[in-house]
């Protein structure tokens, strides 16, 4: 009888997350699913908006629990956005995944993961919608319901630099 289990284990062997996340600061991350990284985005959002003193909210329903699929992730100083999180990849970009014009928000907040730093970079919707945030592919084949916006480290900014960066945003907003 052949042993699936096992199996298994030996397919999974020859694979590994690429060796820049092995000592890395943030390799827990890469152990995470997709969707977690998402709530790891959104928690670490939470807390550094509340350690520099921004006030924000996430998007809850009529019981007043937070929701994954609202019109807007977080609001930070009433401005709403899409938050989206990602790691870098084995090539050094970052996949932010599921960007939606339909939804009701205010401006995009990409926050890139790298095994050793944190990125962030926002944009106003008409910014992102216009492609002057940067090139949008569909997700989906014959689909113009969720996009990718791919960026290098370079393209974002050091997370150090949020407060100023989401202040300015802000004002052009408001």
């Amino acid at each position: 009888m052949v042993n699936a289990n096992q199996l298994l284990l030996d397919v999974i062997s020859g694979y590994s997350n690429a060796n820049k996340w092995t000592n890395a600061t943030f390799r827990q991350i890469k152990q995470l699913s997709n969707t977690h990284v998402g709530d790891v985005g959104q928690d670490f959002i939470e807390r550094l908006c509340s350690e520099i003193g921004f006030e924000s909210e996430f998007f809850v329903n009529e019981r007043g629990d937070r929701v994954r699929q609202g019109p807007w992730d977080v609001k930070i100083e009433s401005i709403s956005f899409e938050l989206k999180t990602a790691t870098e990849d084995v090539h050094g970009n970052f996949q932010f995944n599921h960007i939606r014009h339909h939804r009701v928000y205010d401006a995009v907040l990409c926050v890139g993961i790298s095994p050793d730093a944190i990125y962030f970079n926002a944009w106003s919707k008409a910014d992102v919608a216009t492609g002057r945030a940067g090139n949008l592919v569909t997700m989906d084949s014959g689909s113009s319901a969720t996009f990718k916006l791919t960026k290098r480290p370079s393209q974002l900014f050091p997370i150090e630099q949020f407060e100023d960066h989401i202040l300015n945003l802000v004002a052009e907003l408001s």
